[in-house]
């Protein structure tokens, strides 16, 4: 049966699915404010309440007039898109095994989302603050403590999850810290977990970003930090007009910013 006899929204169902499972950043980013994403340049904008004043009361005493409240509002473009366009030919298709096209669409989702988290480690150069050294395996810990520090320094929300993503390098100084990482099985089926140290998930990722001069970018930050938004706004399943093959193609529009600067650190560190 060709591909083409599939429902859209069956493909692109599938498809986010399979991206969902790959992020690293994107999950640990607000997510709250996907909307009707159509194309590239599309805008949302993201609103919140301004700080609420507190007075003391006073028994039998008139309270002055209620405060007008102020908002203060972003806008996150949708400045990225990004498309795959495979085919796979019915010769193939019928010497090898059914699972092929969803092994396809695997690969598919692992390269979108690598695009995408790519792209969110980028922004921290918009970090509100920055925590430099030398990582070794004795001091690692100590480095991601300070950053967790500039977090509670900066009033961050205390009720939102903390999150910590590092290189696989510094990943590895992590673990040979010998520091006992807390984990649990509901935890451990998060794409690029580690464990929790310090009151922070720490995550691991190739896509953080390490600068020519070996600084490794990481991130620690809450989870409401930066905000990312995404539509695959296209999915379609079509046969070649020149090949006896199935086809798949398909468009990720998204984009991401930094609404908190305070919530976010940059974890810039060398690796010894």
């Amino acid at each position: 049966m060709a591909i083409t006899n599939f429902i859209q929204t069956v493909w692109s169902e599938k498809l986010l699915t399979e991206l969902g499972a790959r992020y690293v950043g994107a999950a640990n980013c607000n997510r709250d404010f996907e909307g009707d994403i159509k194309n590239v340049g599309d805008r949302v904008k993201i609103c919140g309440v301004g700080g609420i004043n507190v007075f003391d009361y006073t028994k039998n005493v008139d309270m002055s007039s209620p405060e007008t409240l102020t908002d203060n509002c972003a806008t996150l473009v949708i400045d990225r898109a990004k498309a795959f366009n495979f085919q796979i030919d019915d010769v193939d298709a019928a010497q090898s095994s059914p699972k092929l096209m969803a092994a396809a669409m695997a690969g598919a989702a692992n390269a979108l989302a690598n695009e995408a988290d790519s792209y969110i480690f980028s922004l921290y150069k918009d970090a509100g603050a920055t925590v430099e050294g030398t990582a070794t395996a004795d001091n690692i810990i100590d480095l991601i403590i300070d950053a967790r520090t500039k977090l509670a320094e900066a009033n961050a929300d205390s009720t939102c999850e903390i999150v910590a993503e590092v290189s696989p390098k510094i990943a590895s100084l992590i673990l040979k810290s010998k520091i006992a990482l807390s984990t649990d099985n509901t935890e451990a089926i998060s794409a690029g977990y580690i464990g929790s140290v310090a009151g922070c998930k720490i995550f691991v990722s190739n896509n953080v970003k390490v600068t020519e001069d070996g600084k490794h970018n990481c991130m620690v930050r809450t989870k409401r930090a930066i905000a990312y938004a995404e539509q695959l706004s296209k999915v379609h399943a079509y046969r070649p007009e020149l090949r006896f093959a199935d086809a798949l193609k398909g468009l990720h529009l998204y984009g991401a910013k930094v609404i908190y600067p305070a919530e976010l650190v940059n974890l810039s560190v060398s690796a010894a």
